[in-house]
């Protein structure tokens, strides 16, 4: 690995830690305190709507991921992309410092949650420009052979960011006294983002001045064509990426929003304990990325991808059966053997998802497929998964729910031609 290739993968994987972070901290945040804080009087008879509510605004940023997106393809064409990933990583940074800022419903009224929710539609613009960008800046670049590690590396992104949110509520929920956590403790999660921004402002500016970098921003000022083009000759593989993520974002919003309040609510665990076996897991769901980005690049995506969903398939009953007897070990075991499953389906997405799309409707397909997915999968997981549990009085419930998405996604990624060694469309090295 050259020097050059060492600035890339840590351009892209500071740049989506920090933003994964930042997404990540106010999904654990509406699982533990926003329906109390901003959504109060819709539980006034003593109802769990509050919470309901709270993690309904998860999925609401979703929605505005394929347009942050759609905006980050056309403007980096024509600015440059790290113009793009620098502006995508200051308005992800400043949405979530405003929301620690904020003050609640008891000291502004509706306005509350009403600026909430907006500060939490730009976290999801942000987010939808954000991926795409650090996706192909690795993959694109990586020696012909090495495509599915240098791709892991922005998707492990996702759980450094997850440990470092989990990570920063776990020290305040252990340091302070419940009052004082409620008061203002959780706030302190959200104003740390202005750190990590700067550092993570450095690191892309270091990514600049590499010549790979220059190059993949000259080439890219025709990367992405006009949607109808991209829509006209490549629709079915932007329907297929979509729906290849969409059981993996759902089972990783358990892990990342939904298992929180499951563990402390239903299950009676602490909050520090369940969110050091939300660490744990997180922990897990590196290693394993990182791994099947390796693993991809042995016997193919398709195959990883395949063993991955078989595996979350297979897990699931087990996992809530392992809840369900509420020691809190076991609680642990069944998140970190998620994770398993979790990684093999995640860490080859990024190779995968460059190596179906041809150069001129890469970056538009790649990004788009991407966040329709999210909105199909993790959007509002955690909050079918408690309405699903309130309805049936069962977890087993939210199992299958996941199951039936397994088998969706399972039946797109099958449905791809093995894309490994294919050319790319621009100069590559072969690796050693």
């Amino acid at each position: 690995m050259t020097r050059e290739d060492r600035k890339v993968l840590a351009g892209t994987l500071a740049g989506t830690t920090i933003e994964w972070y930042d997404f990540f901290i106010y999904a654990q945040a509406a699982s533990l305190v926003f329906g109390p804080l901003f959504f109060a009087p819709v539980d006034e008879e003593g109802s769990s709507m509050a919470t309901l509510i709270s993690l309904s605004t998860i999925g609401i940023s979703f929605l505005f991921r394929p347009l942050g997106a759609i905006i980050a393809g056309r403007f980096g064409d024509r600015l440059g992309r790290k113009r793009m990933l620098v502006l995508t990583l200051l308005l992800m940074g400043a949405s979530t410092t405003a929301i620690g800022l904020l003050p609640t419903y008891a000291t502004i009224g509706v306005a509350a949650p009403a600026v909430l929710i907006l500060l939490r539609v730009l976290q999801g613009f942000s987010a939808g420009g954000e991926w795409g960008g650090a996706a192909l800046l690795s993959v694109e670049h990586a020696p012909r052979g090495r495509r599915g590690l240098f791709g892991a590396f922005p998707q492990i992104g996702v759980p450094i960011g997850l440990i470092l949110a989990t990570g920063v509520l776990w020290i305040m929920s252990t340091a302070l006294t419940e009052d004082q956590f409620q008061s203002w403790g959780w706030r302190v999660p959200f104003l740390l983002s202005l750190v990590l921004i700067v550092i993570g402002h450095l690191v892309r500016r270091a990514v600049d001045e590499s010549p790979v970098f220059q190059e993949l921003r000259r080439r890219t000022r025709t990367s992405s064509a006009p949607l109808r083009d991209l829509f006209r000759g490549d629709s079915r593989n932007v329907l297929l990426t979509a729906l290849i993520f969409v059981a993996n974002n759902a089972a990783g919003y358990l892990l990342i929003a939904y298992f929180i309040g499951y563990g402390t609510e239903a299950l009676g665990h602490s909050r520090p304990s369940v969110l050091l076996s939300t660490v744990a897991g997180a922990a897990g769901w590196l290693a394993f990325t990182l791994y099947a980005g390796v693993l991809s690049d042995r016997i193919g995506r398709v195959r990883t991808f395949q063993i991955g969903y078989a595996a979350v398939f297979v897990w699931m009953i087990p996992l809530f059966m392992l809840m369900e007897t509420r020691n809190i070990w076991l609680f642990a075991i069944a998140i970190i053997v998620l994770t398993v499953g979790l990684g093999l389906s995640y860490g080859p997405m990024s190779a995968m998802y460059a190596e179906m799309f041809p150069a001129s409707v890469r970056y538009s397909g790649v990004a788009i497929g991407y966040a329709l997915g999210a909105i199909l999968g993790g959007a509002f997981a955690p909050t079918i998964a408690k309405a699903l549990v309130e309805t049936t009085g069962s977890a087993y419930s939210v199992g299958g729910y996941i199951m039936v998405l397994c088998v969706i996604s399972l039946a797109a990624v099958s449905a791809v031609k093995e894309p490994r060694g294919d050319d790319l469309g621009i100069a590559q090295r072969s690796a050693a």
